[in-house]
């Protein structure tokens, strides 16, 4: 797995989560995936000072299922950030096209309506072994890095207000 152009290595550590508020929805479809998004998700969130009392996980069917429960927790606004974690893999079918085609369109359909940030990590792989080295430890893990954009994403929504 390349990590090449990551920016995991030098923002780790650079923002502050302690007031936010966050929804995790994650995806139970390849679960021994994506309950290890979540875990790098939670750690970075929690390694960057957020209370644990103020991430909310929230499990849906798989990653088709994820641009309506995001979409909804835009509209009731009790986050600073949506992060939408699942895992596509690849099978002998064009489910696998319909399945990423309608994850990543929707996810990005709610994040440029969205007033916060909305964020996409939903791997999308042609086989198992793929997918569980994006999910591994520290900076392999796509969760991890997710919610690092999310941090970011924060930020500069903060930012911008400001000026």
């Amino acid at each position: 797995m390349s990590t090449e152009g990551s920016p995991i290595a030098e923002l780790r550590g650079g923002f502050d989560a302690t007031e936010g508020r966050f929804a995790l929805l994650v995806s139970r479809f390849h679960s021994d995936v994506t309950d290890r998004l979540l875990e790098g998700a939670r750690a970075c969130l929690l390694e960057h000072g957020a209370d644990d009392t103020h991430i909310e996980v929230v499990r849906v069917a798989g990653a088709w299922e994820l641009p309506q429960l995001a979409a909804h927790g835009v509209r009731l606004g009790r986050h600073e950030a949506i992060i939408a974690l699942g895992c596509v893999i690849r099978g002998e079918t064009p489910h696998f096209e319909y399945v990423c085609s309608a994850a990543s369109n929707g996810l990005g359909a709610v994040a440029r309506e969205a007033a916060m940030p909305v964020l996409f990590g939903v791997l999308t792989t042609d086989n198992h072994a793929q997918a569980l080295a994006r999910a591994g430890q520290g900076k392999d893990n796509k969760g991890y890095e997710c919610a690092m954009a999310a941090l970011e994403m924060i930020q500069a929504f903060r930012k911008m207000e400001i000026r």
